[in-house]
């Protein structure tokens, strides 16, 4: 195991154990090396150019420069049930109605959950000195491509250089 297995599977273990809405669990988590990285960073810049949308192509590049991405999304995430209006509705809604880069609506407290383990996980990376950034369009493309089984997803790609690949972009 290298320093880059250790590193994913502490964030791996942080994300997992971050704190959820009322104790239940919906958070899904995927570590990507190898030539499934390489191939998520050619479809990035792929789906940029097909679909017109800006930056999947520079977020691409970075891909293909990571030595790993961890992935943390959501799954058939239901309502805490507290019918509070922070998703926009009136009442608790019926999840995953709509299909687009990413199935929704969602519930605003099992996406605060999500952003619990994202943070989790790039809070591990830093502490051991590994760059990072999370990305939308890493996930909007993992899910596509069937990477992850998940509603929202995002990624986390991780370098380890001389410099964060992540900045001056």
């Amino acid at each position: 195991m290298d320093g880059i297995d250790v590193v994913t599977a502490m964030m791996e273990i942080a994300a997992r154990t971050a704190p959820k809405a009322a104790g239940k669990d919906f958070v899904v988590v995927r570590t990507l090396k190898g030539d499934i990285l390489r191939e998520l960073a050619e479809k990035m810049v792929a789906f940029g150019l097909r679909t017109g949308k800006p930056n999947f192509d520079r977020d691409g590049k970075n891909v293909a420069h990571s030595e790993a991405v961890v992935l943390i999304g959501i799954k058939n995430a239901t309502p805490v049930g507290l019918n509070c209006g922070a998703c926009g509705f009136e009442k608790c809604l019926k999840i995953n109605t709509f299909e687009g880069e990413f199935q929704g609506p969602q519930c605003a407290y099992r996406l605060l959950d999500m952003g619990i383990a994202l943070g989790s996980a790039v809070k591990t990376a830093q502490i051991l000195n590994v760059d990072n950034r999370i990305m939308y369009r890493i996930g909007t493309v993992a899910r596509e491509m069937g990477l992850i089984d998940a509603d929202f997803v995002m990624g986390i790609p991780l370098s380890v250089t001389g410099k964060n690949i992540y900045f001056d972009r």
